[in-house]
């Protein structure tokens, strides 16, 4: 994932604080760039190109699903397991740079 720096409306959160049923942020928009051929994270001041990891775990954070239900559906569509430490890893450093509620 290459990033430059989102815009933080708080002071930085702490990955131990994830919410359980993770959400994109109303101030970040996931689309598709087809002209970078990659999901990116769209905010006011810039953008975050996603990797193909990335992109399918911001692509369920709806608010709908717990972590553990988003790491299940992920570990059944891809036919793998153990994933879930790189799902928090990823959702945490999300966290910290405010692209979840």
């Amino acid at each position: 994932m290459s990033t430059t720096t989102p815009p933080t409306t708080t002071a930085p959160r702490s990955p131990d604080t994830l919410p359980n049923r993770p959400r994109l942020s109303r101030l970040f928009r996931l689309q598709y760039e087809p002209a970078q051929q990659s999901w990116v994270l769209l905010y006011p001041e810039g953008m975050v190109q996603l990797n193909p990891s990335a992109a399918e775990i911001v692509r369920r954070c709806d608010g709908s699903r717990s972590i553990s239900a988003l790491v299940a559906e992920l570990e059944s569509e891809y036919d793998c397991s153990g994933i879930e430490p790189d799902v928090r890893a990823l959702l945490g450093e999300g966290w910290r740079r405010g692209w979840f509620e």
